[in-house]
């Protein structure tokens, strides 16, 4: 394989993961894209700030490309968190706006360099990466994030699955609610066994 094959398909697993993380934002109100469902307040368009954000920083600024978009949630006087969650006047369209243009300007980074082209992080002590180091690094972010999406919005209103058109879940709620009765049996079953009998 040829390092211009090991980078489109290092491009592909990065659009796939980008694809799968703003589908999961599909058909759903402003309240449920916002709302936070996990006491760290995970909540999906917050999940899509921060990978805009990402992207801006690994694909812009360490490769002396920055990303000129302004309002991104990166500079050192934003407030803390402020890329993993949305503002009542922060529009899903201007955030999924920033995010696709993220994407447009780090994929004219990877296409304008080789893969063992060499970046700096910003700030004091920035670590030296190669661009095929930082796109395996936001592949990995990313799969992440669309991960705690696809759980996220499984608690919304219970779709869940890999991908549009190919969701790889069991079609039947029959199936599903069995098999979860199921697991939490086995659970108990085993929480039991590891309690030690009162002395």
């Amino acid at each position: 394989m040829t390092a211009s094959d090991f980078k489109t398909d290092l491009r592909l697993y990065l659009q796939d993961a980008r694809d799968v993380l703003l589908w999961k934002l599909d058909g759903l109100s402003e309240y449920d894209i916002r709302r936070p469902l996990t006491p760290t307040g995970t909540n999906l368009l917050g999940l899509v700030k921060h990978v805009t954000s990402a992207e801006a920083l690994y694909f812009g600024a360490t490769f002396g490309r920055p990303f000129a978009t302004p309002g991104l949630w990166i500079t050192g006087d934003a407030e803390t968190n402020a890329d993993l969650w949305a503002t009542a006047d922060e529009t899903r369209e201007r955030i999924v706006g920033h995010y696709r243009q993220a994407w447009a300007h780090s994929d004219a980074t990877i296409e304008s360099l080789d893969l063992d082209a060499v970046g700096r992080l910003p700030g004091e002590n920035g670590r030296k990466l190669t661009l095929h180091r930082v796109l395996v690094h936001m592949i990995a972010e990313t799969d992440r994030h669309a991960g705690h999406a696809d759980v996220v919005r499984e608690l919304i209103d219970g779709a869940a699955g890999l991908r549009e058109g190919g969701d790889n879940m069991p079609p039947e709620a029959a199936w599903q609610e069995a098999h979860r009765e199921r697991v939490e049996r086995a659970a108990r079953e085993a929480d039991r066994g590891t309690r030690r009998p009162p002395s």
